[in-house]
């Protein structure tokens, strides 16, 4: 096996599958530079003609619980109307790398958590982790590509469903939607199932399968770039609303947000 390590970031590979495991327990809030360091390891992994798939996993009891906006998470990345957030150009370039990944879902994937869930091919998950898109329960647009990524996976409708109310749904509902593509009976056995499908992947002729996944996502990293170009332009508007301060605050005090619309 070989091993290399990362801040806050885990890689292994044994076989031809690797291993990239979060290491912010409990919750693996992002910033840029988690986002940055993963796209690094995923290109990394890319050059090296004995992986052939990757699993992404998770420290602690969350998967990602999306950015820590009570710890002063980077609100201020577009700093121009018209300016990419920094964490999405990072997120652009986990989308456009060209080896299969299957996400180990084994708890909570939030706000932007799910959108890093949802750059996965697959995920594998379990009845009792929780999936939400509370961007607009939290005051400002979804971002992380979800304008692209969730319609593409659960349609159209489900999609507005899920962002227009930030509801929360467990591993049973999020396989009956298509959000998750295999479920098992608790969070201790998510990671060896997701293990065990991306070996399955692995046994697939290398070059046939990253064809096929290019053929498959033709057109996805195009609309992505428009979707968080879009996606960055709202947030800079929101970022600087009372609702977003109204939105981070009752999160924070666990409590029902009383937005006003400014």
């Amino acid at each position: 096996m070989e091993t290399r390590s990362f801040t806050d970031l885990h890689v292994s590979r044994e076989g031809h599958v690797a291993l990239v495991e979060m290491r912010r327990p409990p919750h693996n809030y992002f910033d840029v530079a988690l986002i940055s360091a993963l796209a690094d390891t995923l290109e990394d992994l890319e050059a090296d003609p004995g992986c052939r798939a990757v699993v992404l996993a998770a420290q602690g009891t969350a998967f990602c619980a999306g950015a820590n906006f009570g710890g002063g998470a980077d609100t201020e990345g577009a700093r121009s109307p018209r300016a990419l957030n920094p964490i999405y150009a990072e997120a652009l370039r986990v989308f456009a790398t060209s080896k299969p990944i299957v996400a180990a879902v084994h708890g909570p994937a939030v706000g932007g958590g799910l959108g890093l869930a949802l750059a996965a091919d697959f995920r594998v998950s379990c009845p009792q982790a929780r999936f939400s898109a509370n961007f607009n329960r939290l005051g400002f647009h979804p971002g992380f590509g979800l304008s692209v990524t969730l319609p593409r996976l659960v349609g159209t409708q489900q999609a507005a469903l899920l962002l227009y109310t930030g509801r929360r749904i467990d591993g049973t509902q999020a396989m009956a939607l298509g959000l998750v593509d295999e479920l098992v009976p608790d969070a201790s056995a998510v990671r060896a199932a997701a293990l065990a499908l991306a070996e399955e992947i692995a046994v697939s002729a290398p070059l046939a399968v990253q064809a096929t996944r290019t053929t498959l996502r033709q057109g996805l990293l195009a609309d992505l770039r428009q979707a968080v170009a879009r996606e960055s332009e709202e947030q800079f508007v929101h970022f600087r609303t009372q609702d977003f301060r109204e939105g981070v605050q009752a999160m924070s005090e666990r409590r029902a947000p009383r937005f006003t619309g400014v």
